[in-house]
C-alpha cells in the first residue's frame, strides 16, 4: 500500500503566515527606528588643522632640506634664510653695547666724583648736570642691550623649524628664492590633530551625549571601522534668512509650513583607535554612528596598541619606522 505524503494541517499555514508577517513588521520597525531615530549620518568628514609658517625675518633661502608631502617631526629644520646680514647686525649691536657701557661707566664715575667735591670746587648745578648725563648714558646702554637682544633673536629666526609633527603640504618655496617676513612660505599639516565632524539632524541631538562612543566607517575602508568619542557640539550654523535685504530688512524666503526639513548640526568626534591599513587624509568621507555609553571609550584608551594621533594618519609600515 503506497505511503501518503505528509500534508500540513490548515492551521500550520495560518500560523506560519502570522509568524512571517510579524517578523516583517518587526524588521520594518527596526529599520524605521534605525533610519529615523538612531543617531547616525553619512555626512561625515575627516578634518585636520594646518599651520602656515611665515618667516619673521626676510632674506634669501640658502637651505631647504624638505620636500613636498614629507613627514617632519617637531623641531626639524624646514628652511634657513641667509644669516650673514643678521650676523653683521649682531656684531654692530655687540659693539654698540660695549661703547655705551664704557661711556656710562665713565659718566657714572664722573658724577660720583663731583658729588664728593665741596661747594667751592663745584656748584650744585654742575652736580645735578653730571647726574643727569650719567642717567642718560645708562638709558642709552639699556637701549643698546635691547638692540643686542633683538639682533640675537633675528639671527635665531633665520632658521625656521616645524612647531608640530606633520606633513609638508603644497610646497612652493625653493632654495635661492626670497622669503619675505610675514608672508606664508610653508604649510604643515598637523598630524596630531585629525578628527571627524559628523553633521547630524537636529532631531537626533537629544540622543547624543558628550563622551558617547562613536564608530566611523570611511568610504575607502568600508570593512575597517574606526572608533572615537563625542568631543563637542557645534553651537551655530549659517542661517540664510538672517542676511539683510533691501533697506536693511531681513530677507525671508517663503516656505511651505507642512514641509519642515531638519537642519544638520556639526558634532566633533575625537579619534580613539584607527585600525590598519587606514591612512587618514583631511576631506575623506565617513559614516558616523553614535553607539552610546562611555565604557567602550575607556576600553580603547586603555589599549596601548590603539592607533591615535600622528600614527593614525600614516601607513602601518611608516608608523613602525617613525
Amino acid at each position: 500500500m503506497p505511503t501518503r505524503p505528509w500534508v500540513p494541517p490548515a492551521a500550520f499555514n495560518f500560523v506560519a503566515t502570522l509568524i512571517m508577517f510579524g517578523a516583517a513588521i518587526g524588521l520594518a520597525w527596526m529599520a524605521w527606528n534605525y533610519y529615523e531615530y538612531a543617531p547616525w549620518t553619512r555626512d561625515g568628514r575627516v578634518r585636520v588643522y594646518t599651520i602656515q609658517l611665515a618667516p619673521e625675518v626676510s632674506g634669501t633661502v640658502v637651505s631647504l632640506p624638505i620636500k613636498d608631502t614629507q613627514f617632519v617631526h617637531k623641531g626639524d629644520v624646514l628652511f634657513q634664510i641667509d644669516p650673514r646680514d643678521y650676523q653683521n647686525k649682531l656684531k654692530e649691536a655687540t659693539g654698540r653695547v660695549a661703547q655705551t657701557k664704557a661711556q656710562a661707566d665713565y659718566l657714572g664715575a664722573e658724577a660720583t666724583r663731583r658729588s664728593q667735591l665741596s661747594d667751592l670746587a663745584v656748584s650744585a648745578e654742575q652736580r645735578q648736570n653730571a647726574i643727569g648725563i650719567a642717567q642718560a648714558a645708562n638709558a642709552a646702554m639699556q637701549e643698546a642691550n635691547g638692540a643686542l637682544d633683538q639682533a640675537r633673536l633675528d639671527l635665531e629666526r633665520t632658521t625656521v623649524r616645524s612647531p608640530v609633527n606633520g606633513w609638508i603640504s603644497d610646497l612652493i618655496l625653493q632654495q635661492g628664492g626670497f622669503a619675505k617676513a610675514g608672508q606664508p612660505a610653508v604649510t604643515v599639516v598637523n598630524a596630531d590633530s585629525f578628527y571627524v565632524v559628523g553633521y547630524f539632524e537636529e532631531t537626533q541631538l537629544p540622543r547624543i551625549r558628550f563622551g558617547d562612543s562613536a564608530q566611523m566607517v570611511l568610504m575607502g575602508y568600508p570593512d575597517r571601522p574606526a572608533r572615537g568619542h563625542v568631543a563637542g557640539f557645534g553651537h551655530g550654523i549659517s542661517v540664510a534668512d538672517a542676511a539683510p535685504g533691501v533697506q536693511g530688512l531681513p530677507s525671508v524666503n517663503p516656505v511651505f509650513t507642512w514641509v519642515r526639513l531638519a537642519q544638520r548640526i556639526p558634532i566633533r568626534v575625537e579619534l580613539d583607535d584607527v585600525p590598519c591599513p587606514i591612512m587618514l587624509s583631511a576631506g575623506m568621507t565617513a559614516t558616523v554612528s553614535i553607539q552610546g555609553g562611555k565604557a567602550g571609550q575607556a576600553d580603547v584608551h586603555r589599549q596601548s596598541s590603539a592607533r591615535r594621533g600622528s600614527d593614525a594618519a600614516q601607513t602601518c609600515e611608516q608608523t613602525g619606522r617613525n
